[in-house]
């Protein structure tokens, strides 16, 4: 333990953030001993979702914030392979929820895939903590320690476990509620911000130890965040009021079948993970079939409806472009930021925590904006907004490589950039995200609606490949990240990016005609509220408003 006279930035962020934890810990304690079923006007049940999903995501985006660091510098994988198997971890965690989400629909319910999800999370959070062999300086012999095959484990049991979890567990917080009730968008926002204060913490604590104590100790960490988490969702149970149960009953012998599903699942990972031109392939693969499929769909509808599929197609496939250039927060970005940012004693890790503190911050002034700017008759349409969000993730990369440059290339990049390339991808998010999904669950037909969703994560996934391929290009041939070639890849991602960007908005009127929202109609004339069958709440997916729908 330092003297207090001794800490350094990165050391007082922590301790801010483990008096937050506490506090929030402290608030889920008194809800916890109330006898009454509601708190704060909503039921108990919200808040056991809360704290379950806060510390899947501590879990989760601690272990994210570390994870391209791990692999570089203790496995000793170069910049670029390790890019590459970040990106293909994550598109991974990506895809995985459509296996969770049908096993769950159809057989096992929300409920028992979230608990199996949580399950797995804790073994795979922990097995991170494994570390093999240390002070072994060459890639060869330490990449053929026999604990690494511990580490892709790790790394797979998280992935499946994400896909029970990530996609059943808001799916809960809907049923807690009649379609009528007034209160699914306050409580979706609460949900939300569990989500985000969960992934701000884990991020900053996790990473924190990490990097200044050692790598087992943030993982662990994690592992034992995602225990916490699985014991509140367990005890909680109860106040679940029978809800994210079977569809009908379940066979004991079914369900452990089911289960043995999600375990060899783990073992198809575990391949997969090793072999990332291989996850490529089968992106590429299994894109054209499901735009072949989609396409087929389409033009057996009426003119209406399929053209609400084109502009559907129009804005799914946007999303690897954006997600590409975001999610080097992860990859890249956070080599970068070790190694040519002047970070004032800040681990590297910590700055993944401002991403979440921002949409925390500007998600509700968002939400107010659009309804706003609805009431004024003058809210952009869905690909216009698509075109702004474009505009500002590649104005961000622009941003940075310009106060990069101006101080010299022998001179670290001062941290101000590092905020203002958060910041510009934040609100292009906030931009694009919750757009999207509002957007899919609109515009698609009855009969498409799961597989419209599952087409937009899954293009969500292609982005977090994408982006593993660009930072695998900052490495050059070598595979050893340098600061000019990383600038020059960085600027002319922007520059691409504000290119598309420009022909998304001259073609928005074209698509806004294309999902004739005058002709819409309510699925269900008695509910009140639209946008309630989106699911997969996390930080990529902020400001989650469901919108009145008119009478």
């Amino acid at each position: 333990m330092k003297d207090m006279g001794s800490w350094n930035e990165g050391d007082w962020i922590a301790a801010i953030a483990a008096i937050a934890l506490f506090a929030v810990l402290a608030i889920g304690g008194i809800i916890s001993t109330r006898k009454s079923e509601e708190f704060a006007g909503h039921p108990r049940g919200l808040f056991v979702l809360f704290y379950a999903e806060m510390w899947e995501r501590f879990s989760y985006y601690g272990m994210r914030a570390l994870l391209v660091l791990y692999l570089a510098k203790f496995w000793l994988f170069t910049d670029g392979k390790s890019n590459l198997i970040y990106g293909a971890y994550t598109a991974l965690v990506y895809i995985t929820p459509v296996l969770g989400g049908y096993l769950a629909d159809r057989y096992l319910g929300q409920r028992k895939a979230v608990f199996y999800g949580g399950v797995l999370l804790a073994i795979g959070h922990l097995f991170m903590a494994v570390e093999g062999m240390h002070g072994v300086t060459d890639p060869a012999t330490k990449q053929a320690d026999p604990a690494i095959n511990v580490f892709w484990l790790a790394l797979s049991l998280i992935i499946v476990g994400s896909g029970f979890l990530k996609a059943n567990i808001s799916v809960i917080v809907g049923q807690l509620y009649r379609m009528t009730d007034p209160r699914r968008d306050a409580a979706y926002t609460i949900f939300y911000m569990g989500v985000n204060t969960g992934a701000a913490l884990g991020t900053i604590l996790v990473g924190y130890l990490g990097e200044t104590i050692g790598w087992s100790w943030g993982f662990g960490l994690a592992g034992i965040g995602m225990a916490l988490g699985l014991v509140i969702f367990t005890l909680g149970k109860p106040a679940l009021r029978g809800n994210g149960e079977p569809p009908v009953p379940l066979a004991r012998s079914r369900e452990w079948m089911l289960y043995g599903i999600g375990l060899a699942s783990v073992v198809v990972i575990w391949l997969l993970v090793q072999y990332q031109d291989v996850i490529q392939t089968l992106l590429i693969i299994s894109g054209l079939a499901m735009l072949a499929y989609t396409l087929y769909e389409a033009f057996k509808l009426p003119k209406d409806a399929r053209e609400r599929i084109f502009a559907i197609l129009f804005l799914i496939a946007l999303n690897p472009v954006f997600w590409g250039l975001f999610e080097q927060a992860g990859g890249s970005l956070s080599l970068y930021t070790d190694k040519y940012v002047d970070r004032g004693g800040v681990p590297t890790s910590l700055f993944q925590s401002i991403n979440p503190i921002y949409i925390v911050l500007f998600a509700p002034m968002f939400a107010a904006l659009w309804q706003y700017l609805g009431r004024k008759g003058i809210e952009p349409s869905a690909p216009a907004k698509f075109g702004y969000a474009l505009i500002q993730v590649g104005l961000s990369f622009l941003v940075f490589v310009w106060g990069a440059n101006a101080v010299g290339p022998a001179v670290m990049t001062p941290v101000i950039f590092v905020f203002l390339i958060y910041l510009l991808q934040t609100t292009g998010e906030l931009c694009l995200s919750p757009v999207g999904l509002s957007a899919m669950t609109r515009l698609s037909p009855v009969h498409l609606g799961s597989f419209i969703m599952g087409a937009w994560f899954y293009m969500t996934a292609v982005g977090n490949f994408v982006a593993g391929k660009i930072g695998e290009a900052t490495g050059g041939e070598s595979g050893e990240m340098s600061k000019e070639l990383t600038l020059a890849i960085y600027s002319k991602i922007g520059w691409i990016t504000i290119a598309i960007a420009v022909v998304v908005l001259a073609l928005s009127p074209i698509v806004k005609r294309w999902m004739h929202v005058d002709t819409l109609e309510d699925r269900h004339p008695e509910d009140d509220l639209g946008g309630q069958a989106q699911a997969g709440i996390d930080n990529q997916e902020a400001g989650f408003h469901p919108a009145v729908k008119p009478h």
